[in-house]
């Protein structure tokens, strides 16, 4: 059963969670990120926000978590190939950084659009 098509997107399925709980477990940065994620839907629940306003709040969350795995998938590789300081290891983590800077202004842009009015 687990070499049919469905059987692997199964275990496919089973290493994503298993990749997700170790980011929530060992990266500090993801979870502030989960902290916040708490926090904006307890407001969402609050505030009574639209169901677009959900869509925009759910799209944001997910965008800046993913990103933020990304770059710390960036680092764990980084540091592998790499360990010692090395300036184009540098940058490459700088430009992954970047990217989740990139995505928290868009969260904090769509969370003002969102809950400024509110106010």
């Amino acid at each position: 059963m687990w070499n049919s098509f469905l059987g692997k997107r199964i275990k496919g399925c089973g290493y994503a969670i298993k990749g997700a709980w170790t980011l929530i477990k060992t990266e500090p940065s993801i979870q502030v990120q989960t902290v916040i994620a708490i926090l904006v839907t307890i407001a969402g629940f609050y505030f009574e926000i639209t169901s677009n306003e959900w869509m925009f709040q759910i799209f944001a969350i997910g965008l800046v978590m993913s990103i933020e795995g990304i770059n710390s998938a960036i680092e764990e590789i980084a540091d592998f190939v790499h360990p010692d300081f090395h300036n184009k290891i540098g940058v490459i983590k700088d430009i992954a950084a970047g990217a989740v800077f990139f995505a928290a202004i868009v969260a904090i842009v769509i969370a003002c659009i969102i809950y400024i009015p509110k106010f």
